[in-house]
């Protein structure tokens, strides 16, 4: 399949490092225009710089803010007023006991991985709508469907992110706009480089063992027996942004080994 999005704005939100950035990449590579944001100029400038090296099939450009405020939404909505891609990456995780969460906890997963995707949705939709052309796609995760007991507020965002992108996806029937949710698994990313390293120092196993010992206590349903990389996860969201995928919307899209135990 030969995938061209010339003349395509994609925005993807939290897109520095990790799987935001990957997206970013493959976007900008199928020829996309590619808006990459984050909380810092210098995390911003460095992500633009390297995928500006990496092709010079699209264009990308950056913008500072914080897209889990208001504020921080006014000033990319300022700077990129319409879109014809949106991609809801911004999130955040962490583990802590169910019954030692609080309001804040709750509040902060939410207005991190929820409300900022629709709140941008709410804006990015209706122009989309207007053209008869767009791509909403919300990064969920295998937490959203096999809730994580160290982290239930997270795996509860995630539904949520899925539940959005479902609606948004009947609101937009017949437009030409569609919405789904793509669900990653664990994936090789520098943060998780990190926590595997903690892991294996807390087991006192040597580091190149965390991944596997990870997925033997936490993932053991995994089919393909190791974590994904970020552009495997990517590369399914470029499908996704683009026309060939115009009969896939209110989707769920796994992209996470077969961790889930189903097959719908």
């Amino acid at each position: 399949m030969i995938i061209d999005l010339t003349g395509k704005t994609a925005i993807v939100t939290g897109s520095t490092a990790g799987i935001g950035f990957a997206i970013a990449d493959g976007l900008a590579k199928a020829g996309a225009r590619v808006v990459v944001t984050g909380r810092t100029q210098a995390a911003v400038d460095k992500a633009v710089a390297a995928i500006k090296a990496g092709t010079t099939a699209g264009s990308v450009e950056g913008i500072a803010a914080d897209l889990a405020s208001l504020e921080g939404a006014a000033a990319l909505v300022r700077a990129v007023p319409q879109a014809d891609i949106l991609v809801n990456n911004l999130g955040i995780y962490g583990a802590k006991p169910l019954f030692d969460l609080e309001d804040d906890d709750w509040l902060k997963l939410f207005d991190v991985n929820v409300v900022s995707a629709a709140r941008l949705s709410r804006h990015y939709a209706p122009g989309m709508k207007d053209r008869g052309w767009g791509r909403l796609i919300f990064i969920s995760s295998e937490s959203a469907q096999n809730i994580p007991v160290e982290m239930v507020h997270y795996g509860v965002s995630k539904a949520a992110m899925q539940a959005l992108s479902r609606g948004y996806a009947k609101a937009l029937a017949g437009t030409g706009v569609t919405s789904n949710a793509v669900l990653p698994g664990p994936t090789r990313t520098d943060n998780v480089g990190q926590f595997l390293a903690d892991f294996a120092r807390e087991r006192g196993i040597p580091a190149e063992d965390a991944e596997a010992r990870f997925l033997t206590e936490n993932r053991p349903s995994t089919l393909i027996r190791r974590f994904a990389t970020a552009e495997e996860v990517a590369n399914l969201c470029v499908y996704v942004a683009s026309p060939l995928s115009s009969a896939t919307t209110g989707a769920a899209l796994r992209v996470e080994g077969g961790i889930v135990e189903g097959i719908g």
